[in-house]
């Protein structure tokens, strides 16, 4: 899952920024409205979150902004705003959830899943696929209920996949999804991981459409 951070809290954001990506995220900070409202405009992202007290452009001005402009991207506002007519206009302005500072990274992680799947109209955290089952929670993956230990990358890739039955992804849509600005890519990281994936979990898990991209095989 690819995450746009915007927090102008040096110290919160590099945390909460470090935080996520040891929890398997891709995360992309920015610390202004106008370069959340900029990156908002590269449709590469599961999940904003956003703080409400930023430069140059407030963080309701670019959560009304996106919503005016269709953007349904999920977004979980993280804030030190805790009146509850701040908790209520930003839910207004079409927030999906509200987290006060200061807050427990785990908790921020489960609140960020549960929107995802909310969005995704997944209530259970766990996606199946025949006999693969990937939970969104644990971060675990199982093939005939025994546990299959994937890399990071590994488990992020198939996800990815797996959140879209049916779909095929381009390889650059795949590298969008697990990696952040500035992470170095290999010209074929992705069929490398897609290697690895299929010696797991078996070769026919995943599909190859050539010249198109790569879905999870049907059932």
């Amino acid at each position: 899952m690819r995450i746009l951070l915007v927090e102008d809290d040096a110290m919160i954001g590099k945390a909460v920024k470090a935080g996520l990506e040891h929890a398997g995220f891709a995360v992309d900070w920015v610390q202004d409205g106008r370069a959340a409202a900029l990156a908002l405009t590269q449709p590469v992202y599961d999940l904003m979150l956003l703080d409400l007290g930023l430069p140059q452009q407030d963080g309701m001005s670019v959560l009304l902004g996106a919503r005016r402009q269709g953007n349904k991207l999920p977004v979980l506002v993280v804030t030190a705003r805790d009146a509850v007519a701040d908790r209520i206009a930003g839910l207004n302005a079409g927030a999906d959830d509200y987290v006060l500072k200061p807050f427990d990274l785990d908790e921020l992680i489960a609140r960020i899943q549960a929107v995802h799947r909310r969005h995704a109209g997944n209530a259970d955290s766990a996606i199946r696929h025949g006999a693969l089952t990937l939970d969104l929670v644990e971060k675990t993956v199982r093939l005939h209920d025994q546990p299959v230990a994937l890399s990071a990358r590994e488990y992020a890739l198939l996800a990815a996949l797996m959140q879209r039955p049916g779909a095929v992804l381009s390889r650059e849509k795949l590298e969008e999804s697990i990696y952040g600005w500035g992470d170095e890519i290999g010209s074929n990281v992705i069929e490398v991981y897609l290697h690895h994936l299929r010696k797991k979990l078996g070769p026919d898990i995943i599909v190859n459409v050539r010249g198109v991209g790569y879905r999870v095989a049907e059932v």
